[in-house]
C-alpha cells in the first residue's frame, strides 16, 4: 500500500461513530486501487450521513438524505467501492440493476423484493436494514433520449425509484415494512457522453478570480457533472436531485490493473496463493506475467472485469494437475504465453 496513508486502521472495520472520512478512505484503499478523489468523496458522504442519523435519533437534527451518484465507465470499481463501505460502517448492502427494473412489468414488486433481500441481509432485523445501503447500477440506462415518449419504462423506473430513495415506508407482505428514510442509496452508471455535455454546460465560467487556489477550485467546478448536465442527459430533474453527491471514477491504467491482482488484501493473487497453499504449494508469479495480463485486460475495454477471467484461466492447468500430484512443492509462472513450471519434492515420489 502507499505508503502515504500513514494513518493506522484495524484490518477490521470500525463502527461508524468512530470512523473518520480520512479512516474510512484510507480503509477503502486496502481493497480498491486508484480512484483517490472517489473515495475522499465517498468517506464525507458515508460519515456524514450516519452522523446524521445519530444525531437525529438524539433528536438534536432533523437531517437531509444525501444520496450519492458514481459515473464512470464500466470495470472502474464503483460496485466493490460500496459494497467495501457497508463493511466499513457495519451495515447490510444489496444491489440491484436499473435496466433489469425497466424491463419489469412490477417495478414496485422488484422494490419490495430488493427490500426483502436487505432484510435478509441484515438477519431479519429491521432497524438494520433501515440503515443499510442499496446500490443501483446502470441507471444511466434509464434515460429519456431525443424523440422518445414521455412516460417509457425508464422514466417509470426513476419516478418509483424517486419514492424510496427520499423516504417511504415498503410493505413486505403483510405484516412487516421498512422505513427507507436512512437508507443510503448509491446511484451509478457510465454514462457515456456525459463528459461533452459538463463541457459545454460550464456555468462558472463568467467569474472573476484571482490567480491561485482560486483557479482551481473554479476548474474543479466547472469539471464536476451539475444537475443540469443530468438533465439534459435524460435523467428527470426530480430523480437527478435526489444524487447531490457525485463522484467520477475514471479509467484504469495498466500499472493499476497491475497492482489490483497484486495489492489489495483480497487480491486474486493472494486468493490463489492461498488455495495452493493449502494444498502445500507455493505459487511464484513474475511481474512480467502480471503486466502482460494488464495488457490483455486493457485490450478488452471493460477495466479491471476481466483480470479474474485471464488470471483463472491461466491457473486452471496448474489447479487442474497439483491436488493428484502431492509431491509438487512450488508453482513458478514467468510468462502468460508458456506453461508454468511445476517443482516437486524429490523425496515425496
Amino acid at each position: 500500500m502507499d505508503s502515504a496513508n500513514s494513518q493506522q486502521i484495524p484490518s477490521q472495520p470500525a463502527p461508524a461513530k468512530k470512523l473518520t472520512p480520512s479512516a474510512i478512505a484510507n480503509y477503502l484503499d486496502q481493497y480498491v486501487v486508484g480512484q483517490d478523489e472517489a473515495k475522499k468523496t465517498l468517506a464525507v458522504a458515508v460519515y456524514s450521513h450516519y452522523r446524521k442519523i445519530g444525531k437525529q435519533r438524539q433528536g438534536r437534527v432533523e437531517g437531509i438524505k444525501s444520496n450519492i451518484l458514481l459515473i464512470g465507465p464500466t470495470g472502474t470499481g464503483k460496485t466493490l467501492m460500496c459494497e467495501t463501505l457497508s463493511r466499513i460502517v457495519r451495515v447490510p448492502f444489496v444491489t440491484a440493476n436499473a435496466t433489469s427494473l425497466a424491463q419489469s412489468k412490477y417495478v414496485n414488486e422488484e422494490i419490495e423484493a430488493l427490500m426483502l433481500r436487505l432484510l435478509d441481509k441484515a438477519g431479519g432485523d429491521v432497524e438494520k436494514a433501515q440503515r443499510g445501503i442499496v446500490f443501483v447500477d446502470e441507471i444511466d440506462k434509464l434515460k429519456s433520449t431525443a424523440g422518445e415518449e414521455r412516460g417509457t419504462s425508464g422514466e417509470r423506473v426513476q419516478h418509483a425509484l424517486l419514492k424510496i430513495m427520499e423516504g417511504a415506508a415498503v410493505k413486505l407482505g403483510s405484516s412487516q415494512a421498512i422505513d427507507t428514510t436512512n437508507i443510503l442509496f448509491i446511484c451509478a452508471g457510465a454514462f457515456v457522453g456525459i463528459e461533452e455535455i459538463t463541457a459545454a454546460n460550464h456555468a462558472y465560467g463568467f467569474i472573476s478570480v484571482d490567480e491561485g487556489d482560486s483557479q482551481k477550485i473554479l476548474e474543479r467546478l466547472n469539471s464536476r457533472v451539475k444537475p443540469t448536465d443530468l438533465f439534459e442527459f435524460g435523467l428527470i430533474p426530480e430523480f437527478a436531485g435526489r444524487l447531490p453527491i457525485i463522484a467520477n471514477l475514471h479509467n484504469l491504467s495498466k500499472e493499476q490493473m497491475v497492482k489490483i491482482m497484486v495489492e489489495p488484501r483480497n487480491s486474486i493473487y493472494n486468493q490463489f496463493r492461498e488455495i495452493l497453499r493449502d494444498e502445500g504449494v507455493e505459487l511464484n508469479i513474475e511481474q512480467e506475467v502480471f503486466r502482460q495480463i494488464a495488457e490483455m485486460a486493457y485490450e478488452y475495454k471493460v477495466g479491471a472485469r476481466s483480470l479474474r477471467g485471464i488470471f483463472e484461466e491461466m491457473l486452471t492447468p496448474v489447479l487442474y494437475q497439483v491436488p493428484d500430484q502431492p509431491e509438487i512443492r512450488k508453482v513458478v509462472i514467468k510468462s502468460l504465453f508458456e506453461e508454468a513450471t511445476l517443482i516437486g519434492d524429490p523425496g515425496k515420489n
